[in-house]
């Protein structure tokens, strides 16, 4: 059995076409067809559901094709490990990001970087869910997420910081002037905010519910840049969370004000697969991690912003 054959295999699954899964590997059609058949052959057992096109794959198929992405997932962490004794950390480092922490990422990324020159960080930002399929099958090194996901399993959880919310509002708004705010006195303005699906939003809506308010935004985004491109004119309020000030920070015309409620939200934090030998590209960016101090540079950035020393 060839670490080909496995790669094939997975390219297929992934792609659930025989042609696009060839391209992906760089390989003719018929020749990734004769290798998962040789895999067959050798397994002694039928791996894909063949019909006039691809079908899915087998019981035994399915199990084949966990053990595939451990097996390489392990290739790759000898290759990395050998690597880095020789030439120092190279390789790519994938990163599954949820859309509310991408704003941060670079306070993770760009010490890594600093750190391990000759390798490189490939990120994307994700749904919680695709985090939890992308970790338990190989397909990431690591990922900032929500910690208190009860579906997130067979991972280590490093905290990072926990998500403060506060109110982005106009300065000639009816609270602009105002030293703090009530969820309630916050549905009542014209909102954009996060989508119902994205688990910020949820969060959110969770806030307001136990302050008697449901907020009806006149604009809804898929993501946090989305969002602050309405912001700027004074035309609409939004509840964002403070790690956001990072990348954006105040748009002209508007200013921050806390929120009464919760002084935190939930926990943001780096996960890795629960897996040996690890990755040695996710132990790195472990250690950039336990370093870097996110939740106080956040929290530093919040209080400059809210004593008027920083936008």
């Amino acid at each position: 059995m060839l670490l080909r054959q496995l790669e094939y295999l997975v390219a297929l699954a992934r792609e659930r076409h025989f042609g696009r899964a060839a391209a992906a590997c760089h390989v003719s059609q018929p020749s990734l067809s004769a290798a998962i058949r040789r895999l067959e052959h050798e397994l002694g057992v039928p791996v894909v559901r063949r019909g006039r096109r691809y079908e899915g794959l087998t019981p035994e198929g399915e199990v084949v094709l966990a053990w595939a992405h451990r097996i390489l997932a392990e290739g790759d962490a000898l290759r990395q490990e050998l690597s880095a004794l020789r030439d120092g950390l190279t390789g790519t480092l994938r990163l599954g990001v949820v859309p509310t922490a991408v704003p941060v990422a670079s306070l993770l990324t760009g010490p890594f970087c600093d750190r391990h020159p000759h390798a490189r960080v490939a990120m994307e930002s994700l749904s919680s869910a695709d985090i939890r399929r992308g970790l338990a099958g190989f397909e990431l090194d690591a990922a900032m997420t929500y910690l208190d996901d009860d579906e997130l399993r067979q991972v280590r959880r490093f905290p990072l910081y926990e998500e403060r919310y506060v109110l982005l509002t106009p300065v000639d708004g009816a609270l602009g002037e105002a030293v703090t705010a009530t969820w309630s006195e916050a549905a009542a303005l014209p909102l954009c905010l996060l989508g119902r699906r994205m688990r910020n939003r949820r969060i959110i809506d969770e806030c307001f519910a136990a302050d008697g308010a449901a907020p009806v935004p006149a604009i809804e985004s898929d993501s946090v840049a989305g969002l602050y491109a309405h912001l700027p004119g004074g035309r609409w309020s939004s509840v964002i969370s403070h790690a956001w000030l990072h990348m954006f920070g105040v748009p002209e015309g508007m200013r921050v004000v806390p929120l009464e409620g919760p002084a935190h939200g939930p926990r943001v934090g780096l996960v890795v697969a629960r897996s040996e030998p690890q990755s040695v590209l996710a132990r790195a960016l472990v250690k950039v991690a336990r370093e870097a101090g996110l939740r106080d540079a956040l929290d530093s950035r919040l209080h400059a912003v809210l004593d008027g020393r920083g936008r």
